[in-house]
Protein backbone atom coordinates (compact mmCIF):
# COMPACT_ATOMS: atom_id res chain seq x y z
CA UNK A 1 0.00 0.00 0.00
CA UNK A 2 1.30 3.42 -1.09
CA UNK A 3 0.14 4.94 2.28
CA UNK A 4 2.06 3.21 4.22
CA UNK A 5 5.43 3.31 2.22
CA UNK A 6 5.01 7.09 2.47
CA UNK A 7 4.24 6.88 6.09
CA UNK A 8 7.29 4.95 6.76
CA UNK A 9 9.94 7.58 6.90
CA UNK A 10 7.84 9.82 8.97
CA UNK A 11 7.47 7.18 11.76
CA UNK A 12 11.22 6.12 11.79
CA UNK A 13 12.04 9.63 12.33
CA UNK A 14 9.58 10.44 15.06
CA UNK A 15 10.46 7.50 16.83
CA UNK A 16 14.13 8.35 16.54
CA UNK A 17 13.82 11.42 18.13
CA UNK A 18 11.15 10.02 20.57
CA UNK A 19 13.49 7.05 21.57
CA UNK A 20 16.02 9.02 24.67
CA UNK A 21 12.59 9.30 26.55
CA UNK A 22 10.11 6.90 24.86
CA UNK A 23 8.13 4.77 27.85
CA UNK A 24 5.00 3.51 26.02
CA UNK A 25 3.89 3.99 22.58
CA UNK A 26 0.05 3.27 21.57
CA UNK A 27 -0.71 1.98 18.17
CA UNK A 28 -4.14 2.75 16.73
CA UNK A 29 -5.17 -0.45 14.83
CA UNK A 30 -3.73 -3.32 13.27
CA UNK A 31 -2.22 -1.22 10.67
CA UNK A 32 -0.35 0.94 13.20
CA UNK A 33 0.39 -2.33 15.66
CA UNK A 34 2.17 -4.10 12.81
CA UNK A 35 4.20 -0.56 11.61
CA UNK A 36 5.70 -0.12 15.22
CA UNK A 37 7.31 -3.72 15.32
CA UNK A 38 8.36 -3.42 11.72
CA UNK A 39 9.96 0.01 12.16
CA UNK A 40 11.79 -0.63 15.67
CA UNK A 41 12.56 -4.02 14.34
CA UNK A 42 14.55 -1.84 11.54
CA UNK A 43 16.16 0.53 13.95
CA UNK A 44 17.63 -2.48 15.84
CA UNK A 45 14.95 -2.49 19.34
CA UNK A 46 14.47 -6.36 20.36
CA UNK A 47 11.10 -7.34 19.33
CA UNK A 48 9.49 -10.37 21.06
CA UNK A 49 9.01 -13.86 18.79
CA UNK A 50 6.86 -14.52 17.36
CA UNK A 51 5.86 -11.60 16.71
CA UNK A 52 3.04 -9.96 19.54
CA UNK A 53 -0.60 -10.65 18.42
CA UNK A 54 -2.55 -7.23 18.05
CA UNK A 55 -5.96 -7.12 19.62
CA UNK A 56 -7.52 -4.03 22.13
CA UNK A 57 -5.27 -3.99 25.31
CA UNK A 58 -2.57 -6.14 23.91
CA UNK A 59 0.69 -5.16 24.89
CA UNK A 60 4.36 -6.19 23.89
CA UNK A 61 7.43 -5.49 25.86
CA UNK A 62 10.14 -4.20 22.65
CA UNK A 63 13.65 -3.44 24.12
CA UNK A 64 15.46 -0.49 22.52
CA UNK A 65 19.30 -0.48 21.28
CA UNK A 66 20.00 1.17 24.90
CA UNK A 67 18.49 -1.65 26.53
CA UNK A 68 15.38 0.53 27.60
CA UNK A 69 12.16 -1.58 27.67
CA UNK A 70 9.25 0.50 25.57
CA UNK A 71 5.79 -0.86 26.53
CA UNK A 72 4.09 -1.35 22.84
CA UNK A 73 -0.07 -1.09 23.56
CA UNK A 74 -2.83 -1.74 21.19
CA UNK A 75 -6.34 -0.52 20.40
CA UNK A 76 -8.80 -0.47 18.20
CA UNK A 77 -8.64 2.33 15.73
CA UNK A 78 -10.68 5.51 16.58
CA UNK A 79 -12.68 5.34 13.27
CA UNK A 80 -16.22 5.81 12.68
CA UNK A 81 -16.58 2.16 11.46
CA UNK A 82 -15.54 1.30 15.23
CA UNK A 83 -17.04 3.90 17.09
CA UNK A 84 -20.52 3.89 15.58
CA UNK A 85 -20.87 -0.01 15.77
CA UNK A 86 -19.66 -0.37 19.40
CA UNK A 87 -16.79 -2.13 18.54
CA UNK A 88 -14.75 0.47 21.03
CA UNK A 89 -16.76 2.60 22.96
CA UNK A 90 -15.16 6.16 25.00
CA UNK A 91 -15.39 3.59 28.27
CA UNK A 92 -12.37 0.93 26.54
CA UNK A 93 -10.57 3.88 24.80
CA UNK A 94 -10.11 5.48 28.04
CA UNK A 95 -9.48 1.83 30.22
CA UNK A 96 -6.31 1.21 27.28
CA UNK A 97 -4.95 4.65 27.61
CA UNK A 98 -5.07 4.42 31.60
CA UNK A 99 -2.32 1.66 31.40
CA UNK A 100 0.05 4.06 29.37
Amino acid sequence: MQEKATCAPWLHRELELAAPTLRSILALGLIGWDATLRTVREMGWQVPRPKPRFGHGAQAQLVTTDSRVVRLVGSYHVSQQNTFTGKLTETMLDEVIATL
